[in-house]
């Protein structure tokens, strides 16, 4: 192999006599460079887009979620969630009290989902009410726990609606950075919370509303969360929908976030009848399925342009293998076999790809760190995320290099196997 690796090295570094041949080979190793960076920074994007937004996803919120299957929601709750936190591989649970809700601050508004939580408890299960920028979310404690009242935030005054009694009387409420923007409120505002499970009145069904005071805004980066949640505390969100000791749902964190089904399978059956448990798997599993298709379907169509500088191999070595014609005559009459005239052409072909998938690995690895680097931001209205996260992984580079240099092996068969079908006498009688 070394006579024949020796062989193909120099007629990559002789000079053509038809400079065409040299051009088409120099596009060639472009071509296959182009095809592995744009393979690797693709491969990198779509698992940096599935990567983040799991861990948003998880992160934000918890791992299981146990409802009632019929019914308003879930009464008695106390003992069952005392009984559901001794469930093993269970971490943490929450109880919460989801409901639709529009709210609105003057002539501005939007609908939303406003969840009544236990703020320790909550924390523990998601960390939206850790993710605050601006105010804090230790007004959601319980009265008690700070002496009564909710705190005036930083800057605040009764101007602008923060008074000793007016905030004994306005509950709190922590909202998302987006849906602030949309509101045009900030921390210290009032907005008004309208629920849609009204009250019957002699004049029809009467909406319920209550005003509620800004005392926090949080940032996921993630839009759904930041356009359209909200948190308050358990017992206000129980007073805003007439429902006095209820909730909606209890919310469980794991310890092996990839084993939710089988502890939610376990939760559900020792809460028994009656109730239903979903995981975050199952809730989003068309989200990581499209993520799937789309980085296939990317692969796909990105390695088209590693079919196309293979087609640029295949030409160069057709063409070398015409130019070399005499050459190889005179090999083969010295005792040189066409299977080591096969493998010289063979090697040329991978000589080429090798280089190309090299260069390709340094360029795509090198830009998807700068993309990481540098973030790129995006529309989190439209993208749901609002940056382009690289996320580059080795085995990425394996399955990528395999692909380019077996494309161009196949490419490599036919000049090959031409130039081993050489006759030294019909080569060398016009010569």
């Amino acid at each position: 192999m070394r006579f024949e690796l020796f062989i193909a090295t120099r007629y990559l570094r002789a000079k053509r006599r038809q400079a065409v041949v040299g051009v088409i080979t120099a596009i060639s190793v472009i071509g296959v460079t182009a095809g592995v960076a744009s393979l690797i920074i693709a491969l990198a994007i779509t698992n940096g887009m599935r990567k983040d937004l799991q861990e948003r996803l998880v992160g934000s919120t918890s791992h299981v979620n146990l409802m009632r299957v019929e019914g308003d929601g879930i009464r008695d709750w106390r003992p069952l969630l005392a009984r559901l936190r001794t469930v093993p591989h269970v971490t943490a649970a929450s109880p919460g009290l989801w409901g639709e809700v529009l709210i609105s601050r003057g002539a501005r508004s939007g609908g939303g989902l406003i969840k009544g939580v236990i703020p320790a408890d909550e924390k523990t299960v998601g960390d939206l009410l850790q993710s605050i920028k601006e105010g804090s979310a230790a007004a959601l404690e319980p009265a008690g726990a700070s002496g009564g009242g909710v705190p005036c935030p930083a800057g605040s005054n009764a101007a602008n609606g923060c008074g000793a009694a007016v905030l004994k009387e306005i509950p709190p409420i922590v909202i998302g950075q987006d849906m602030a923007e949309t509101l045009g409120a900030k921390v210290g505002d009032g907005v008004l919370v309208t629920s849609p499970q009204g009250e019957l009145t002699p004049l029809g069904l009467v909406p319920r509303y209550q005003r509620f005071l800004v005392v926090g805004i949080f940032k996921s980066g993630f839009y759904q969360y930041d356009s359209s949640y909200a948190f308050t505390r358990l017992v206000d969100a129980q007073k805003l929908f007439s429902e006095p000791d209820l909730i909606s749902v209890i919310s469980f964190k794991v310890d092996d976030l990839y084993h939710a089904d089988r502890v939610g399978r376990v939760i559900e059956a020792m809460a028994g009848p009656g109730f239903q448990a979903t995981n975050w798997m199952e809730q989003n599993r068309e989200l990581f399925r499209a993520l799937k298709l789309e980085q296939i379907v990317t692969f796909i169509i990105l390695a088209l342009i590693v079919c196309v500088a293979a087609l640029n191999i295949l030409i160069a070595l057709t063409m070398m293998v015409m130019e070399k014609t005499r050459d190889i005559a005179v090999l083969m009459s010295f005792g040189v076999r066409a299977e080591q005239v096969r493998r010289i052409f063979l090697l040329q072909g991978l000589l080429i790809s090798l280089i190309g998938t090299v260069l390709g690995l340094i360029l795509g690895y090198g830009l998807s760190w700068l993309g990481g680097h540098y973030r790129f931001p995006l529309d989190a209205s439209v993208y749901s995320i609002d940056y382009l996260p690289f996320a580059p992984r080795v085995w990425d580079a394996v399955i990528v290099a395999a692909v380019s240099l077996g494309v161009s092996l196949i490419a490599t068969l036919y000049p090959s196997g031409s130039a081993a079908k050489v006759l030294p006498a019909e080569a060398l009688r016009y010569e």
